[in-house]
């Protein structure tokens, strides 16, 4: 049997704002992003540069109850782990561009990692992970 996660819904206030950050500060690809008439609401999908495996699928809060989960689906955990091959590189250009760290990099045993705020409040670990580490032919 093979199975694999191939989306991760994010709750977001708006699509394309969504869309810009995603694209613009984390230079995310652009899937998909179809409109489904029959619920009157978009298909919108990014993933990192080069991933052929899990997505983020942008779903936009619909009801009101969905609305306080934006920016918080975790309840402040760290929420989603975005691996590079290059770290400082990253990391680097991802100040530049704006994007809030709230932990700063840390060599861990597993790899290099620092945590940063989405532009909802969701936090996210940048890491590398090391070579010798056992995840490391999966990402």
């Amino acid at each position: 049997m093979k199975q694999s996660i191939i989306h991760i819904a994010l709750v977001v206030r708006d699509y394309d704002e969504a869309i810009a950050f995603y694209t613009g500060k984390l230079h995310f690809t652009l899937v998909e992003d179809t409109y489904q008439p029959e619920q009157d609401k978009r298909w919108v999908v990014v993933a990192p540069p080069g991933m052929r495996g899990t997505t983020l699928l942008l779903a936009k809060a619909s009801k009101p109850e969905q609305e306080p989960f934006i920016g918080n689906q975790t309840g402040g955990r760290v929420f989603l782990f975005l691996n590079t091959d290059d770290f400082w590189r990253d990391y680097n250009e991802m100040i530049s561009g704006g994007i809030k760290f709230i932990r700063p990099p840390k060599e861990e045993a597993y790899g290099l990692v620092a945590v940063f705020e989405d532009l909802y409040g969701n936090l996210w670990d940048l890491l590398q992970i090391n070579a010798n580490h056992p995840l490391y032919g999966h990402v």
